[in-house]
């Protein structure tokens, strides 16, 4: 256990965290088995493409023959089990790349259906869920949305989706839990949605938002039956060290329809400078398994550590993750903003900033962030965030250090104490 000399956190709150961390002490070596795992296939990527000293370098203008951009390309299809992939710096956020394969695969008159229920609040516009007409969503383009909700206990409704999928263009399976208390879904679950969904309807894509997922288990959703993926490098897959970026993988014909819709078509993945990102992508990729192991060890200790506190914590410490977050039912708007207020005085960036909530782009409601970050918005570093609603849960993610994750965790139960919102 860390340390006290250097914050001042109760003894008392000290004790349950010593007790917490030493209940977890096996599901802290498993995620370790992973990280080993996933860190030597992505060695592995590296050294079967030949990564070089010249693959840093950045191209300009057009990037005709960028050499690091297209060796990337061949190391993140490698480490996915894909025949391809599209990872750029131009992708400005997780839900820009999804953006970008759900247009570049979808044609008007087509459907997609999302088989994990409502999709995550920012793609709600971009499909056209919650938008005003005319905005150039998916439904303005003439695409036509369904959706099959997931029972009532989180698992996929495999009898509904089986017949909402016959005939669709796309299946739509959001593999983190985004404002929800539903679990994560695991590369079995991805697997058995996959499969069922082929039998019944062969030609329909297979497309996942694998966001927050990358490296927690040892295999990814294109190597369990995904035919197309795609995620933020200010996430998992960028290991703390790019500055931006997304990516998409999968099959080589739907990431090349993919790279049409980033830049144009004819000109796909062959265009687009890489300016001075390709080493900070290169290096972010080979961090990133122990970066993620680090975020789930976090994840896991403040699982514990706010169950003992009283408060339900989705998923518990011995349950299988399918992704890094955490989410923590505090259960008032009070103790919530004590939550974030806290996690951000235990950032080593702007740990000064007093987090309130305000309307961001893209969220129909008020939205409360914690995030003291190298890279802005990179929520793979400890980060918490929460829509102001019911019922008032913070979903906590990243630590990219596991000594300043706990730091963390315990000063946002500290703030909580101090205010007399919880007790010992």
């Amino acid at each position: 256990m860390l340390n006290n000399n250097f914050f001042d956190i109760d003894p008392k709150l000290m004790e349950v965290a010593r007790e917490a961390e030493n209940a977890c002490s096996l599901s802290l070596a498993g995620c370790e088995t992973i990280a080993e795992y996933n860190g030597a296939k992505v060695l592995s990527a590296f050294i079967k493409n030949k990564v070089s000293e010249s693959c840093f370098c950045g191209s300009t203008g057009y990037g005709y023959g960028d050499i690091g951009r297209d060796v990337l390309d061949k190391v993140y299809a490698d480490v996915f089990g894909a025949e391809d992939a599209l990872v750029r710096h131009n992708f400005v956020s997780g839900t820009h790349a999804l953006s970008v394969a759900l247009f570049g695969v979808l044609r008007p008159g087509d459907k997609i259906v999302s088989v994990t229920g409502k999709p995550y609040d920012t793609l709600e516009e971009v499909i056209g869920i919650r938008s005003s007409k005319g905005n150039g969503s998916l439904v303005d383009f003439g695409v036509k949305y369904d959706q099959v909700d997931l029972l009532e206990g989180g698992e996929p409704d495999m009898d509904s989706i089986l017949k909402a999928v016959q005939g669709a263009k796309v299946a739509y399976i959001q593999r983190s839990r985004g404002y929800s208390l539903r679990r994560a879904l695991t590369a079995a679950d991805i697997e058995k949605i996959a499969c069922g969904i082929k039998v019944v309807s062969p030609d329909t894509i297979v497309m996942v938002d694998n966001c927050y997922g990358e490296f927690v288990e040892k295999l990814e959703p294109t190597q369990v039956g995904a035919d197309l993926i795609a995620g933020s490098l200010i996430k998992n897959a960028g290991g703390a060290v790019a500055s931006t970026g997304g990516y998409i993988a999968g099959r080589r014909d739907l990431v090349e329809l993919c790279s049409y819709r980033l830049t144009c078509v004819g000109m796909g993945k062959e265009v687009g400078c890489s300016l001075n990102q390709n080493r900070e992508m290169f290096l972010g990729l080979f961090m990133a398994p122990d970066i993620v192991s680090n975020a789930v060890k976090t994840a896991t200790f403040a699982s514990e550590l706010f169950t003992r506190l009283g408060f339900q914590c989705y998923p518990k410490k011995n349950e299988q993750r399918g992704d890094i977050v955490t989410v923590l039912r505090l259960g008032s708007e009070e103790l919530l903003t004590a939550f974030c207020q806290g996690i951000q005085k235990g950032a080593p960036v702007d740990s000064f900033v007093v987090p309130e909530a305000w309307d961001m782009p893209g969220y129909d409601s008020k939205v409360i962030m914690a995030a003291g970050t190298f890279t802005l918005g990179s929520s793979i570093e400890l980060s918490a965030d929460a829509p102001i609603r019911e019922p008032y849960a913070a979903w906590m993610q990243g630590g990219i250090t596991y000594t300043s994750g706990k730091i963390g965790i315990l000063l946002a139960a500290q703030e909580m104490l101090s205010r007399n919102l919880i007790t010992l």
